[in-house]
């Protein structure tokens, strides 16, 4: 029984004591309804109305507003608004929870520190490249308060913090035997810093918005899809390492927490829609949490959900005769194959298109590889994800340096593919092929 619970200092204070405890990877939960009366540090206006911030195409993201700081939200469902920090453009004054709040059951409250000084370093420093290590971001951190009906079981994992269901999956039915144990190749990062980048919740409510750069918390999470899916793929081979299970378990239960997130994100209308480089790496975790869980509901969501790197490749007929080729499908509008044509014959679109093709490839062969050591490619359910993988890995098709950064994979993910690529046995492919194609008339996007 507590009348207040504190976590990464956001602290929630209610109108008397009640039942409180933690999920298995440390966030709160409370039996209620309940009271919140208040939260530390307050929300509310700043004397300080902040300064603008611009993308490097000029768009503005942030600019100068005092009204709200440190704000707190509910999400049932995902918007590209947002009720954190009136710096931020996407701000909607209508979405900031208002205290005393009167909490009901299978609510899920996220509250937010703003950052008062700016920018600052952000979350995955350490492998950024070049004046990518520091962001005006708007937001310091964030945690988030779950309240049921009753005490969870011991084992349970944090339910989904978007969304009116509050689905509690446990910890004793993981499959660890998944995991590889394989010597490692190269050198792995430290695993106190990359279990560290995913100790708490990466916050991924804000829909198809690129705004969404300047709005995740710093100390929670990367803001751009090139390092969501960088950091998952070094965490995930780091999983298949032959290292004691008690260094690995923190580890893996983060990442199977993100790939609960992004169960409840799709339930609450998220869509990873294929925009150059912002929504790649969001499929992973949600395949990983369905193979250590084998639970129905989180295959369903898969199948039900859109991924950016699923619409960003297929099987074609390139121009030099490659087989599987990527596609930008959408990039501030439709964007037809680039891949298909003679690149001496590329306008500045198309060039455009293959400036994110090299973006996005250095993380592709991580992602794909850790899926394969845990016999999961038939559960991705994409072939052409796989075999866009072995080629973009392939020596003959590496392409040149990325301005700011290498055009190849991380050193550790580059020397598990070298050691283990050639070893995996065949497996079972998906069931079904696709391509996604931006329809004109409907301005969506559609599997054909």
């Amino acid at each position: 029984m507590a009348a207040r619970v504190s976590q990464y200092d956001v602290t929630w204070t209610f109108d008397k004591p009640y039942q409180v405890g933690q999920f298995i990877t440390g966030d709160w939960w409370v039996v209620g309804p309940v009271t919140v009366v208040s939260v530390s540090p307050a929300p509310g206006p700043s004397a300080d109305p902040g300064a603008g911030a611009k993308s490097r195409y000029g768009h503005a993201a942030m600019k100068g507003d005092a009204r709200m700081r440190n704000g707190s939200m509910v999400v049932e469902k995902c918007r590209g608004s947002q009720g954190y920090d009136s710096r931020l453009i996407n701000y909607n004054p209508e979405q900031s929870i208002v205290y005393p709040y009167k909490m009901a059951v299978d609510t899920s409250l996220i509250s937010s520190i703003s950052n008062t000084t700016q920018p600052n370093p952000v979350l995955l420093k350490d492998i950024m490249w070049g004046g990518e290590d520091v962001s005006p971001a708007a937001l310091k951190t964030a945690a988030v308060l779950t309240c049921l009906s009753k005490a969870p079981p011991a084992d349970s994992f944090r339910p989904p913090y978007a969304g009116k269901e509050k689905t509690l999956f446990l910890a004793t039915k993981l499959k660890w035997d998944l995991l590889a144990k394989v010597p490692a190749a190269g050198t792995p990062p430290d695993w106190a810093l990359v279990t560290r980048w995913f100790e708490r919740p990466w916050f991924d409510h804000i829909q198809n918005d690129w705004v969404f750069q300047y709005t995740g918390p710093q100390q929670n999470q990367p803001n751009y899809g090139r390092e969501f899916a960088r950091a998952t793929a070094i965490a995930s081979l780091m999983l298949m390492l032959d290292v004691p299970d008690t260094i690995k378990r923190p580890l893996a239960l983060s990442l199977i927490q993100m790939g609960i997130d992004n169960f409840g994100l799709i339930q609450a209308g998220r869509a990873w829609y294929p925009d150059g480089g912002h929504w790649i790496g969001r499929k992973w975790p949600l395949v990983f949490a369905s193979l250590m869980l084998e639970d129905k509901r989180l295959i369903t969501a898969l199948d039900e959900g859109l991924f950016s790197e699923d619409c960003q490749t297929y099987f074609g007929r390139g121009f030099h005769g490659q087989k599987a080729l990527w596609q930008a499908a959408a990039l501030g509008g439709p964007k037809p194959p680039h891949e298909e044509k003679d690149p001496a014959t590329w306008n500045d679109s198309e060039k455009q298109c293959n400036g994110y093709r090299l973006n996005n490839g250095p993380t592709v062969g991580g992602l794909a590889l850790a899926a394969m050591m845990m016999k999961g490619k038939a559960r991705w359910n994409h072939d052409a994800f796989f075999d866009y993988s072995d080629r973009w890995m392939a020596a003959e098709d590496r392409p040149l340096p990325v301005p700011g950064g290498t055009g190849r994979a991380d050193p550790f993910v580059q020397a598990m593919w070298n050691a283990y690529r050639g070893k995996i046995p065949k497996q079972a492919d998906g069931a079904v092929r696709r391509k996604w194609i931006w329809d004109r008339k409907t301005w969506e996007i559609q599997a054909k």
